[in-house]
């Protein structure tokens, strides 16, 4: 049996039973991570991510882990629907700061914020130059593919 790793206590009491239910999955099957990985779809980290409860599991992970232990997949895809809505997003841990609200934000930030983001003239020139030469380059090998003499005769 595997010794988990405590889960985080950010996690929502749904997402955690979730979780904890997978850990018994696994441990059922006796499989490593790796074997686990090898006889589903999700990787090794895929699969430490997911029952260390710091990625909430895709259905279709919940889905191979059945099939794998020979389990219900009603039962756990049931518990999945309760986890979905609340899984925090993002890695598991403190609080992220909140965002600055646009109306916060100086109007000479935007301006230089939106000018970074525009191409100029000069990299309108640039690409039209690109685009010119990339039509010649085709245009010179498909004459030349043409005027190839072909080796029947």
């Amino acid at each position: 049996m595997t010794r988990w790793r405590p889960l985080p206590d950010a996690l929502p009491r749904e997402a955690r039973h979730l979780v904890e239910q997978l850990r018994q999955l696994k441990d059922r099957t006796d499989l490593s991570l790796a074997e686990l990985a090898r006889r589903t779809a999700y990787s090794k980290s895929s699969w430490q991510r997911y029952l260390s409860g710091a990625k909430q599991p895709p259905r279709g992970a919940v889905r191979a882990l059945c099939r794998v232990a020979g389990a219900d997949q009603a039962r756990l895809l049931a518990l999945w629907e309760l986890a979905a809505p609340v899984w925090p997003y993002g890695p598991v841990g403190p609080p992220v700061p909140a965002r600055i609200s646009a109306d916060e934000v100086p109007e000479a930030v935007v301006s230089d914020a939106v000018a970074e983001a525009v191409p100029g003239p000069e990299h309108r020139r640039w690409r039209a130059a690109a685009l010119v030469a990339f039509a010649v380059i085709v245009l010179l090998v498909a004459g030349v593919l043409w005027a190839w003499p072909s080796g029947s005769g």
